[in-house]
């Protein structure tokens, strides 16, 4: 039986008197990858926001493990919940203190330093991230997918039981993007961790997640595996824009194609489109 680990019930909240998420109701169980996609604006920044208590609910609540997040300090969160967020900032600092840095949830009072388990932790983790090999340059050295997969090695350090990742392939080249969710996939798979992940790109978000909740101004418009999500009536209500959607001919999987305006008025690209949307 699937274990609930997270449960959002009726979350409400925004920032100031703008309310953004408007009645959120999502259930996350242990072990799943779940990708929240929606057009700009439609909230999914604020969910992650809300999920690491940088935004306080109006209305609703949050519940880690029957536990409302409220009721927990910075430290308890932090040692259950991680995130990635998508400024992916350069600092001054080597690769190696920075991914130590995701252990300071553990340290005890009046501890400065890490201790051997802490730097064993933090090593394991840059192993399981490809980013050892370079655990002494600096941080302003690495490339954007580079320092992508540092980010994830520091939260990763946190020893969560859930991963929260904002745009995790924004601003990064194909490579770069399948070898981050590649791994993401791998730690899912090789140790139960569980994903949130905000994603712009619907084929990504259906390739690599189990489970998508589609939003659409501050609410959830659709839930379901990506096959019942990426349908056409869907993206094209909630995007506003002409889509034909077909299978990965090797992953099986729903791949989302663009119609520009361009082909929808030549009289050739229109026969073809019409003959998708009968389903011929």
């Amino acid at each position: 039986m699937e274990k609930i680990l997270l449960e959002i019930n009726a979350l409400t909240c925004g920032y100031g008197n703008k309310i953004v998420l408007n009645g959120i109701n999502l259930t996350v169980n242990e072990g799943e990858i779940i990708g929240i996609i929606g057009p700009n604006g439609s909230g999914k920044t604020t969910l992650i926001r809300a999920l690491t208590k940088l935004i306080k609910p109006v209305k609703g609540e949050i519940l880690l493990e029957r536990r409302n997040i409220w009721e927990m300090d910075y430290k308890q969160l932090s040692r259950k919940v991680s995130v990635v967020s998508q400024q992916i900032e350069s600092v001054s600092m080597s690769v190696e203190d920075f991914v130590l840095l995701g252990r300071l949830p553990y340290y005890k009072r009046f501890q400065f330093i890490e201790a051997k388990e802490d730097i064993a932790i933090a090593y394991r983790c840059m192993e399981l991230t490809d980013t050892i090999t370079f655990r002494d340059r600096s941080m302003e050295e690495m490339s954007g997918g580079e320092r992508q997969l540092v980010f994830i090695a520091k939260a990763l350090a946190q020893e969560p039981k859930l991963l929260l990742l904002d745009e995790p392939t924004s601003h990064l080249d194909i490579t770069h993007q399948i070898k981050v969710l590649d791994m993401v996939k791998r730690l899912n798979r090789d140790f139960h961790l569980t994903v949130i992940m905000v994603l712009h790109d619907l084929n990504l978000a259906g390739e690599y997640s189990q489970r998508l909740a589609m939003f659409n101004n501050g609410q959830v418009y659709k839930t379901g595996t990506p096959e019942e999500v990426l349908q056409y009536q869907a993206i094209e209500d909630v995007y506003k824009t002409i889509v034909v959607v077909e299978k990965n001919p090797i992953s099986n999987k729903p791949f989302v194609l663009i119609v520009p305006e361009e082909a929808r008025r030549n009289s050739k690209g229109k026969n073809k489109f019409d003959k998708f949307l009968r389903g011929l």
